[in-house]
């Protein structure tokens, strides 16, 4: 099975969107993972998928701008921002989707907008586990997934062990449900208190670390014992304000860059064998 790597866009807004493809392309990633606002310039929209063209860069589309509070103008919202995530052609999308207050019947219409878009363009859509949305916990998660067996997900379990102030050794049913519903990963190591760590290469994170990557173990090993061919995972250890900064100078204490290229070694080597 053949693993691929993404770079996300978050953190490196600052940059153009010709040197971010030049840089993610010379880090050895396959793709990037990206939004693609409905409200972009035909300039800009322009200049994304001919950068991604030129450097023969591979795109998953995400979906986290719907905000507004109101289901109706949320939905309309999220329709045309899923439609114009289509038009990047996209391996897939990411979409964070609903609110953790919208009623579940709410949330499920959202699936079923998602679902006719996935339909009528061929482009799959799946649903991030993620703080602040209909997936925020990992219980909450699992209701969703018995009652919807088409449900696919992104698994980011940073939001989960923050959420429930643990690293769900007692959800273990949870777990395993997202394991088998799971077809892209977030790869950032959260903890009891955070969905990220400060740095996840100290020594005093091994513990944390290492859950992590049991979990992304048996998610790894059910995809290649279902013979599938690909595979992908965005590093994603986050910018501020997930990222650590120094009081009163707000300067970061990590390298957000690093770490992720980190993550996507320590990954394509245990994942090689």
């Amino acid at each position: 099975m053949k693993l691929n790597f993404f770079c996300p866009r978050w953190g490196c807004e600052t940059l153009s969107w010709a040197d971010f493809f030049v840089k993610v392309k010379s880090a050895g990633y396959d793709g990037v993972e990206i939004g693609f606002p409905y409200d972009l310039s035909e300039i800009e929209r322009h200049e994304i998928l001919n950068g991604l063209a030129a450097h023969k860069l591979e795109v998953i589309g995400q979906h986290w701008q719907t905000v507004n509070s109101d289901f109706e103008a949320h939905k309309k919202e999220f329709e045309s921002h899923l439609k114009s995530l289509v038009e990047l052609k996209p391996l897939f999308i990411n979409s964070q989707t609903g609110k953790d207050y919208y009623t579940f019947d709410q949330n499920l219409k959202l699936f079923a907008i998602a679902d006719q878009i996935s339909a009528s363009s061929g482009v799959k859509i799946l649903h991030e586990t993620h703080r602040g949305k209909w997936s925020f916990a990992a219980h909450i998660a699992q209701s969703y997934l018995e009652l919807n067996p088409k449900l696919r997900i992104t698994l980011d379990i940073s939001h989960w062990f923050a959420v429930a102030e643990s690293l769900l050794e007692d959800q273990e049913k949870a777990v395993q449900m997202a394991i088998l519903k799971t077809d892209h990963l977030h790869a950032r190591i959260g903890f009891e208190e955070g969905p990220q760590v400060m740095d996840p290469r100290s020594p005093e994170n091994e513990r944390i670390l290492l859950r992590h990557l049991q979990i992304w173990d048996r998610v790894i090993s059910l995809k290649r014992e279902n013979k599938e061919t690909h595979f992908t995972i965005t590093p994603e250890y986050g910018a501020p304000p997930y990222q650590h900064l120094m009081p009163f100078s707000n300067l970061p204490i990590t390298n957000q860059w690093d770490i992720n290229l980190w993550m996507k070694d320590l990954l394509k080597e245990r994942y090689s064998k």
